[in-house]
């Protein structure tokens, strides 16, 4: 299909990777000699996605004939009607197509030679609107005007912006191509292709949310998967948004024309050609986006990972093959990279996260932590007789230099988890209200990941829950055993009397995440499936991608540079080595460097290109770290776009503080959700109790504290590629694994 800049049909994906996830690294190869033996059989390839993640009707396929066979003895068939029109000879032996007009649910494409002889592959195609892989979807959901049906999806619309040849107009400018503008500036792509620097922004709906695709266009030319654009290097860079929260509405895809986090975080950019999405739209890439890879408005990382599954097959059903794809992304953008590079490896080939954050799951303890001690420390009413707090005591007990992180932690993402708060989507009559409304909206990430996490079983359910009839979503967060405050007691910052008081009157969270008494002990099986499922992110599989993290010290902002490591930390522990992984560092506030997102970008665009030409046959994470440039190191730079010298930079530039739980005996990984159990043991403490003092921490510990040594409970490796409903979209609480693609049959 040949696709003009005037076509408004909907897009899709990209080349598949990993032999696990059914993508490919490299792009078609150039078109010349036999492909294979006369013994091999007739293969048929989906190259846009696993051919049982199909979605919006149409996949890219390739079928490489047997050596001797000629293209126009081939007959290719859709559920028995022919389609070999569809097809063009690309390689001496392969044929590349579009197939269109899939019916939902199995698909069966065949290509028979003359002689009988042929291969069958079985398509499974899913609607535009999703889901594909995440279950059953989240209700009830608002679509923006203009939806054709309730899963929104409506055509796809294309707006042009152009770069300017008048230095005083900066970023783009908005473009018509009926009355051309006559000062577009021209660029040249990293091939060595100049054209005027115009750009077509694609924006449509899928998995019922928006997503955008901007490329280097020259208007009033054809497009389409099998004769792009010249200027097209067959490259993805892909742009996230931030926070974590969940939304019921659609929202906008992020910025697919700019991208550069010094400025969203109002820092500045010095280098004013520190835009990473600019450079890589005059350099060739696509760049691509969707609304729900915006962790403030979905932060989940089945939905996220399914809605760019189904946008990169889009994008390569309409656009052409990828040779790879890179992330890009602040804070929770960052998240989303790093869980979704692990659950779904292959969705990206590098990661550049900034102001990185390993999972939102793991986090969160940090987070509930933060929320516990601020309502016992800025309270002295729950302080006991005698106790006196500073604030600098409050610090050594949440790991910080000064108590602002916590504040601004909490401020910042503990809502997201709270069922009672406002969420885009729900009104307040709609919304969950304990007392008046127990059956509306629950407004918590936690409910949106249920298909993950499953229901609470009946031994803990609530009274709501008693007359709602099943549980509500499991969270999987505890501080059952946890010493708040151990480290800062065996160095005498804090007295045996205060670690007592403040572990005594600490408490925990109900399912409604109201303050109690007791602890809170994580739900089964959420917290099982946090691990298996890579909402806690273990780096099980993402040793199979590239990373890049640029890192800055946090003034108190809730971006802790100690997060960089934590990935680090969890990467040694999995696999013995982080050689996979590198840490630039800076003065910058959080990114550490203005200009470290588009130098990154520039370093892992020649990393994934050396390992896209590496054909050895070792394994994709043997070749990431063989293939990386060997100019490539952790690094430090000035925070003005100037490389200071290899080598993470000095502690007193980016000091690494710590958390409650690491103040607590929990190593750098942070990611033992409910630790294991050890008996108290009074001559493990370097400062005496008294008897007394004694006796209250048998009462507050009666099952033990914990034991960081062990790992922590149901503490899991990250199965890839899980899906969470049946052939029929009935939910698989937990998720099952995908198992390998799909591939043909010969007959």
């Amino acid at each position: 299909m040949q696709l003009s800049d005037k076509d408004t049909r909907g897009h899709r994906f990209t080349l598949a990777v990993a032999a696990a996830t059914g993508l490919v690294l490299a792009m078609p190869t150039a078109l010349a000699g036999p492909a294979v033996s006369a013994s091999t059989p007739m293969v048929i390839s989906v190259l846009s996605t696993r051919a049982d993640l199909v979605s919006g009707d149409e996949a890219l396929v390739a079928i490489t004939l047997p050596s001797g066979a000629t293209n126009s003895a081939v007959q290719v068939t859709l559920n028995g009607r022919l389609v070999t029109s569809a097809f063009t000879l690309r390689s001496g032996q392969v044929l590349e197509g579009l197939v269109n007009n899939l019916s939902l649910g199995p698909n069966v494409l065949a290509a028979q030679l003359p002689s009988g002889s042929g291969a069958q592959i079985t398509i499974t195609n899913h609607p535009n609107g999703g889901p594909v892989l995440s279950g059953p979807q989240l209700q009830p959901w608002t679509c923006e005007p203009g939806a054709v049906d309730a899963q929104c999806d409506r055509p796809a619309q294309y707006t042009y912006v152009y770069k300017s040849s008048d230095p005083t107009k900066s970023g783009f400018q908005p473009y018509d191509p009926a009355h051309p503008a006559t000062d577009v500036a021209t660029t040249t792509t990293d091939q060595g292709i100049t054209v005027p620097f115009i750009v077509r922004v694609e924006t449509g709906y899928q998995d019922r949310d928006q997503y955008a695709i901007a490329v280097l266009f020259q208007p009033g030319r054809a497009w389409g998967a099998l004769t792009p654009q010249r200027q097209f290097n067959h490259k993805l860079l892909i742009t996230h948004g931030a926070s974590c929260d969940l939304s019921y509405q659609t929202a906008s895809a992020p910025s697919v024309t700019s991208y550069n986090p010094a400025d969203l975080l109002g820092l500045g950019s010095v280098n004013t050609g520190a835009d990473s999405g600019m450079y890589a739209l005059g350099a060739g890439f696509a760049v691509m986006s969707t609304a729900l890879d915006n962790n403030g408005h979905d932060c989940d990382v089945v939905i996220q990972a399914e809605s760019l599954l189904m946008a990169k097959e889009h994008l390569i059903d309409n656009y052409g093959t990828l040779r790879y794809t890179i992330g890009t992304g602040c804070s929770g953008g960052s998240l989303a990279q790093q869980w979704i590079a692990n659950a779904y490896p292959g969705i990206y080939q590098g990661i550049l996260p900034t102001c990185s954050f390993p999972d939102t799951w793991s986090s969160a303890t940090q987070v509930m932590d933060y929320h516990l001690l601020r309502a016992y420390f800025e309270n002295p009413s729950h302080w006991g007789q005698g106790i006196v707090w500073s604030p600098s005591q409050f610090a050594a007990v949440e790991g910080n230099l000064l108590p602002v992180d916590a504040i601004v932690s909490d401020i910042g993402f503990f809502n997201a988890i709270v069922p009672t708060h406002a969420c885009p989507g729900v009104s307040a009559q709609q919304r969950y209200q304990p007392q008046t409304n127990p059956a509306g909206v629950r407004c918590s990430i936690a409910e949106l990941a249920v298909n993950v996490f499953g229901r609470r079983p009946s031994t803990v359910w609530t009274s709501n829950e008693q007359l709602l009839g099943h549980g509500f979503a499991g969270v999987p967060v505890d501080n059952v055993g946890v010493q708040y405050g151990l480290s800062a007691l065996q160095s005498a910052q804090i007295t045996p009397g205060q670690f007592v008081d403040l572990n005594a009157a600490i408490g925990g969270l109900d399912i409604d995440i109201n303050p109690t008494q007791s602890r809170i002990s994580a739900d089964q099986p959420a917290l099982a499936n946090a691990y298996r499922s890579g909402m806690i992110n273990e780096t099980t599989n993402l040793n199979q991608t590239a990373i890049i993290d640029c890192r800055g010290p946090d003034p108190g902002a809730a971006h802790d540079s100690y997060r960089a490591f934590a990935i680090r930390a969890r990467l040694d522990r999995e696999h013995g080595t982080h050689a996979n992984q590198l840490i630039w560092e800076g003065p910058a506030p959080i990114i550490g460097d203005s200009a470290c997102n588009l130098n990154s970008l520039l370093a892992m665009d020649r990393w994934m290109s050396a390992v896209a030409r590496d054909t050895r046959s070792t394994s994709l994470p043997a070749k990431v770290i063989r293939d990386k440039p060997t100019d490539l190191t952790d690094e430090c730079w000035d925070g003005n776009g100037t490389k200071v010298g290899n080598g993470l930079c000095p502690p007193g530039v980016v000091p690494v503080y710590g958390t409650p739980r690491t103040v607590a005996g929990d190593a750098i990984t942070t990611d033992a959700n409910k630790c294991q159990l050890k008996p108290l043991d009074r001559s493990a403490y370097l400062l005496p109790f008294t008897d007394a003092q004694w006796a209250q921490l048998q009462a507050i510990f009666p099952q033990g504290v914990c034991d960081y040594s062990k790992p922590a409970v149901d503490q899991q490796p990250t199965i890839p590629w899980l899906t969470y409903q049946t052939a029929t979209g009935a939910v698989t609480y937990g998720g099952d694994p995908l198992g390998p693609p799909p591939v043909s049959h010969p007959f």
